[in-house]
């Protein structure tokens, strides 16, 4: 891989930050450029990098796609706006969930995201803006595990020889890509963001797309999304490198006021990692499995059986798909 990484115990953040400032400002020029927020950490970065280099030339948008977690669109914006970033949001919703319609195969959904986030929704707003930039927040890990076969990240494209000038109508600028995480909290941090948006749990680039097998339908999204806000809610005191639920595509058996139930299954997933390339499951207490248990079989319309994944990374993987 021609990308060279710079360790967190190389990276000095004051120095990176100016680097970057003055290239990304170089490369755009007097031109206007886009900028892709999603809120997770890495993209939430890119935007105040961004910020600082082009000021008003910069355009930044929150795509809402459908598959976010709860209350993410409005956290977003508001945190941005604090910061003195203005956000447009814009809903995508019909548009993603057409795209993912009938589709099972986890590449194939990952694709269909791929192609209406850079073909429709964000070719569109280049096209009006008149920007020939778009910024977003691709970091190493993205690239490896692309490039190594383990799975598509939707955000890699010149990487694998995606011209996207010719493809899209657009040039990609991703300032962080030398970085993992590690390296982009440190930068978070140098930029002034609060702890509670630059150490947020990391976030996948397909949302909630990720933690769905199977097809990825707006009723079944919303399942996902209310056992996230279990997960999260139960899990957000636990000092863990990132904690998930997960929807099943088989029904399992279940019983409820005294009937028998032929319901839905969610997989919670947490772990130990310094860098995503591997990990560990947390050990997490039996009473705090159970809390979540018996929260989501509760709270979560259909949901009959609660599971933990106790293996680690490899051979299992962080996300679902």
């Amino acid at each position: 891989m021609s990308i060279q990484e710079i360790s967190l115990n190389d990276l000095n953040p004051t120095e990176f930050i100016e680097a970057q400032c003055r290239l990304i400002s170089k490369q755009v020029g007097k031109s206007k450029a886009v900028n892709a927020l999603s809120g997770g950490v890495d993209s939430s970065v890119t935007t105040l990098l961004a910020h600082r280099a082009l000021e008003d030339r910069l355009l930044t948008y929150f795509i809402d796609n459908g598959l976010m977690r709860e209350g993410e669109p409005e956290f977003v914006v508001s945190g941005m706006k604090q910061l003195g970033v203005q956000v447009e949001l814009v809903d995508a919703r019909q548009e993603f969930f057409s795209a993912l319609k009938g589709k099972t195969d986890p590449e194939e959904k990952r694709q269909a995201i791929t192609d209406t986030f850079y073909k429709n929704v964000f070719g569109r707003l280049v096209k009006e803006s008149g920007a020939a930039y778009l910024l977003q927040g691709t970091i190493y890990t993205d690239v490896e595990e692309t490039v190594a076969g383990i799975k598509r990240q939707h955000n890699i494209l010149a990487q694998l020889g995606i011209d996207t000038k010719a493809a899209y109508g657009y040039t990609v600028i991703e300032p962080l890509i030398r970085l993992r995480k590690s390296g982009v909290r440190a930068i978070g941090k140098a930029l002034g963001m609060p702890k509670d948006m630059y150490h947020r749990v990391p976030f996948p680039g397909p949302a909630l797309g990720a933690r769905v097998i199977g097809e990825a339908t707006p009723k079944r999204i919303a399942l996902v999304r209310k056992a996230t806000v279990v997960v999260e809610d139960v899990l957000s005191a636990i000092d863990a490198f990132q904690y998930m639920a997960i929807l099943h595509e088989d029904r399992v058996t279940g019983i409820r006021d005294g009937k028998r139930e032929y319901g839905f299954q969610i997989e919670i997933r947490c772990w130990d990692s310094r860098d995503a390339v591997t990990a560990s499951p947390t050990q997490i207490s039996f009473e705090l499995l159970r809390k979540m248990a018996d929260r989501i079989t509760s709270e979560v319309p259909g949901v009959v059986s609660v599971t933990y994944n106790i293996t680690p990374k490899p051979p299992s993987t962080i996300e679902a798909l």
